[in-house]
């Protein structure tokens, strides 16, 4: 599935719950969206903190996708084509190096 699909779905979603109103009890602003992206990365976080594998692939999988979501909201109000930072980070990392020469 395409970004756009996704993030269509998940404008879609925001909007019927009355989100993007001026005087909604969640504004969605860039601020509350990142701090939402960093707690929910966390809860990924928690499926890791006592074993090397998470115990149950679907709770994982809905806190993956809780991420993604604030990702592809953070991204889309900032007017960023996320796949095209993908590309562009990508680009730049492989021509970085992480290891000092010894």
């Amino acid at each position: 599935m395409d970004l756009k699909t996704l993030e269509d779905a998940m404008h879609a979603f925001v909007e019927s719950k009355g989100w993007y109103v001026s005087d909604s009890p969640r504004p969605q602003t860039s601020r509350n969206l990142a701090i939402s992206l960093v707690l929910e990365a966390s809860e990924v976080l928690e499926h890791f903190q006592w074993s090397e594998a998470a115990d149950v692939r679907d709770e994982l999988a809905a806190e993956l996708a809780d991420v993604q979501l604030y990702l592809l909201q953070l991204a889309s109000l900032n007017d960023i084509d996320l796949g095209q930072a993908v590309l562009d980070k990508l680009d730049v990392n492989r021509r970085r190096t992480w290891d000092k020469p010894t």
